[in-house]
């Protein structure tokens, strides 16, 4: 009873503490740690959240080829010089995205793609017309626009 009791209060301990899901930072391969060298000091500091995170970045990083790593550090670097207000914007709308369903998100990876292959004025227009349209106008617009399977929406687009 008195071991069963132990285990059932090690395991509640470890859903509530933060360290639990902490990574060492011994635990780290040599290529993490090369890349996160500059948080060495500060490591037991940061949420095991944060440690993860930055883990889990540190393994894609050591093994992308040199042209991802250029083109991460391009976006990184472009991210970095936006407004903070811009920022929150553009994390909510990753959060947005990844709320929809596999299906969804398809769907707005195909449109995309559709869109950018349009040329350039007409990207522009569309993009005018939707800023021009009032928030109630924007939203049935976006209904209509989920409705749509993507090759509805080729459809639509050689009409026009």
């Amino acid at each position: 009873m008195i071991r069963h009791w132990t285990t059932v209060m090690t395991f509640a301990a470890l859903l509530t503490s933060n360290a639990a899901f902490a990574v060492a930072w011994d635990d780290l391969s040599e290529a993490q740690q090369q890349v996160l060298s500059r948080y060495q000091s500060q490591w037991s500091a940061l949420s095991s959240d944060q440690q993860q995170r930055l883990a889990t970045g540190a393994q894609r990083w050591s093994t992308m080829d040199a042209e991802s790593r250029a083109s991460m550090q391009k976006r990184f670097t472009r991210w970095q010089s936006l407004s903070p207000e811009r920022r929150d914007e553009l994390t909510k709308r990753f959060q947005q995205f990844q709320s929809l369903s596999p299906e969804q998100q398809q769907k707005l990876r195909t449109r995309m793609q559709d869109f950018r292959k349009l040329p350039p004025e007409q990207q522009r227009r569309l993009r005018d017309r939707f800023r021009e349209m009032s928030p109630q106008q924007r939203s049935q617009a976006l209904d209509r626009m989920k409705e749509r399977s993507p090759s509805g929406m080729h459809q639509d687009r050689d009409q026009q």
